[in-house]
C-alpha cells in the first residue's frame, strides 16, 4: 500500500464547495448562456422531425451524389437510410442526428478560429496545445459530474460534452493546414500586396480546406461516439436505446440500435470524405493550370 505523504480530503473539499458555489453563484448566468445552444439543437430536431422521410432521404441521396458523382455512394447512403426506417429507428436516429450536427456547427464556430489563431500566434498554441491533449484524454464522465451539477440531467450537458469532446480534431487540424501552406505561395501573395486579412481567406483558408474537411469529418465521428454516453443524461435518440437494451437484456434493441449509430457514422464520413476528396481534385487541377 503505497504511504499516505499528504492528506487530499482538504483539497476535495475545496473542489466540491467550489463547484457548488459556481453552481449557487453562476447556475442561473451559466444555463442563459447555454440556452442559446439548446434553441438551436431544439430548433434542427423539430425541423428534422417535421420533414417527410422520404424528403430527407432524398435529399441525402443527392447531396452524396453530388459529392462523390457515384452512383455506388448514393445507392448507400440511400439503402442506410432506409434501413434505419425499416427497423423503427428513425424517430431516435433523427434525434441522433441533430445533437451531432449541433456539436459539430458549435465545434466549427469556435475551434476553426481557436485553430487559425494558434497557426498564428506559437505562444498561444503553448497554451492551448495541453488544453486540447486535456480535453481528448480526460475521460467524459469527469466533464460530465459538473456539467450535470449547474445544469440538471438533459440535453444541454449532454451538448457541452459531446462538443468538448469532438472539438479537439478541429482546432489541431485547422492549426496544421494553415501552417502547412506552401511558403512560396505565402511569399508571392506578399508580393503581390494582398493585406494579412487577404492571405487568410484568400489562400491560406483555401489551401488548408481539405485538412480543415478532415478535422469536421473527425469532429462528426467524436460527437456520434458520444451519444451513448449522452443518453445517460437525458439526451434521448439512438444512445438511449442502447442503454435500454442493457437495463433491460434486450440484445436486440441494443443490437439493432448499435447498427442505427454505426450507419450514421457511415453516411456522414462517407459523404464528408467525398467533399474532401473533391476539394483536393479542384485545387490540384488548379495549381497544375497554373
Amino acid at each position: 500500500m503505497f504511504p499516505e505523504i499528504i492528506d487530499t480530503r482538504p483539497l476535495r473539499n475545496w473542489v466540491d464547495d467550489g463547484l457548488e458555489w459556481v453552481v449557487v453563484n453562476w447556475g442561473d448566468g451559466l444555463e442563459a448562456a447555454a440556452s442559446p445552444l439548446l434553441t438551436l439543437l431544439l430548433w434542427i430536431e423539430h425541423l428534422l422531425l417535421a420533414t417527410p422521410w422520404w424528403l430527407i432521404i432524398l435529399l441525402l441521396t443527392g447531396l452524396a451524389y453530388l459529392a462523390s458523382r457515384r452512383l455506388q455512394l448514393a445507392a448507400l447512403v440511400c439503402f442506410s437510410l432506409v434501413f434505419l426506417g425499416v427497423m423503427g429507428l428513425w424517430e431516435d436516429s433523427i434525434k441522433t442526428t441533430a445533437l451531432m450536427l449541433t456539436a459539430t456547427l458549435t465545434a466549427i464556430a469556435t475551434s476553426i478560429p481557436v485553430g487559425i489563431a494558434m497557426a498564428r500566434w506559437r505562444w498561444l498554441r503553448n497554451i492551448v496545445t495541453p488544453v486540447l491533449d486535456l480535453m481528448q484524454t480526460l475521460p467524459s464522465f469527469v466533464y460530465l459530474i459538473p456539467a450535470v451539477m449547474i445544469f440538471g440531467p438533459g440535453k444541454v450537458p449532454a451538448l457541452l460534452a459531446t462538443i468538448i469532446y469532438a472539438s479537439p480534431p478541429l482546432v489541431r487540424l485547422t492549426d496544421l493546414g494553415i501552417r502547412l501552406v506552401d511558403p512560396d505561395v505565402m511569399e508571392a501573395s506578399r508580393a503581390f500586396g494582398a493585406s494579412p486579412r487577404q492571405r487568410l481567406f484568400g489562400v491560406q483558408i483555401p489551401l488548408a480546406m481539405p485538412t480543415i474537411l478532415a478535422g469536421i469529418n473527425q469532429t462528426t465521428m467524436m460527437a456520434l461516439a458520444m451519444v451513448v454516453i449522452a443518453s445517460m443524461i437525458g439526451a434521448g435518440g439512438l444512445g438511449y436505446q442502447v442503454l435500454q437494451g442493457i437495463g433491460r437484456l434486450e440484445v436486440s434493441r441494443g443490437l439493432f440500435a448499435g447498427l442505427g449509430i454505426v450507419v450514421l457514422a457511415i453516411i456522414f464520413d462517407r459523404v464528408t470524405q467525398a467533399f474532401g476528396r473533391q476539394l483536393q481534385e479542384r485545387i490540384g487541377l488548379q495549381d497544375t493550370r497554373t
